[in-house]
């Protein structure tokens, strides 16, 4: 088979598992909620969570055995990076959403409400958090990107797999007691596809590091918060009823992406078998 072939047919039986395992996960959480078996909602919502890369391991081991997984395994340390690209991973999110804040300031004349974390726990949860993003970021960044970038280039790729990723998050709108519930899902989309790019480019700029996109995944997780964005009482995903603080959130967030996008286009089409020399700002 040729090698377009079998990139496309990998990649299509990871996208698939991945939604089938996740799916039926979030969706039996849904109906046991609050039910008799609603012990089980956390290891389902775990379980679910944590497929992607599950599912890339499961295939790179069946096509390749032991030294596929540990292949896969092994783009986590592909390279340390520099301290600046650690930076950008933990102080991207929180300069979006600062700059979100300001001009909500200039055009309401009064500060939107932050959130009431200390720094210090923010820090601490996002060095704990880190590990956990490998069930995500070994299946999206470390499995998915490259080939998707081999076949579209890295800038479709990462726009591709944005659209892939924000969706296979939908069950947790219909989910009561998450944070998602309830939200814009529209808005979420946009936003994912915008942070899409931002990981595609420190991977790039990191040689594949998939470490640092985990410290970003978290870094983003954990400093959303800082200015709130939620509707309070959402009830219905499908609208596009946010809050200002979300919709420039999202606007910052696609300024940057289509910086990324443009810079993008000098990167070369194959990052699943050769390092990258690195890309500067």
């Amino acid at each position: 088979m040729p090698m377009k072939a079998r990139l496309t047919d990998s990649l299509i039986r990871f996208f698939s598992l991945t939604y089938a395992v996740t799916w039926i996960c979030f969706l039996a959480a849904i109906a046991l909620a609050g039910g008799a078996g609603s012990f089980i909602t956390a290891p389902l919502l775990l379980l679910g969570t944590v497929a992607p890369s599950l599912v890339a391991l499961g295939i790179a081991a069946r096509a390749e055995g032991i030294a596929g997984m540990q292949a896969e395994l092994g783009r986590m340390f592909a390279s340390m990076g520099t301290a600046r690209w650690y930076l950008f991973a933990v102080g991207y999110m929180a300069a979006i959403k600062l700059a979100a804040a300001i001009v909500d300031r200039l055009i309401s004349s009064s500060w939107p409400s932050f959130g009431t974390e200390p720094w210090y726990i923010i820090v601490v949860a996002i060095a704990f958090s880190t590990p956990v993003q490998a069930g995500e970021e070994i299946g999206w960044r470390g499995y998915a990107l490259p080939r998707l970038a081999e076949r579209l280039g890295l800038a479709r790729a990462s726009l591709l797999l944005g659209l892939i990723w924000g969706c296979w998050h939908l069950p947790l709108f219909f989910m009561p007691g998450v944070g998602q519930y309830g939200q814009s899902f529209p808005m979420f989309l946009g936003g994912t596809l915008a942070l899409s790019v931002a990981l595609a480019w420190l991977y790039a700029n990191t040689n594949g590091s998939v470490l640092l996109t985990m410290l970003m995944h978290s870094a983003v997780n954990q400093t959303v918060g800082m200015v709130p964005s939620a509707v309070p009482n959402a009830t219905s995903p499908w609208t596009l009823n946010g809050s200002r603080v979300g919709w420039l959130t999202d606007v910052f967030l696609w300024i940057t992406a289509a910086y990324f996008l443009i810079r993008m286009k000098r990167i070369p089409l194959s990052l699943a078998k050769t390092p990258l020399s690195g890309y500067r700002f």
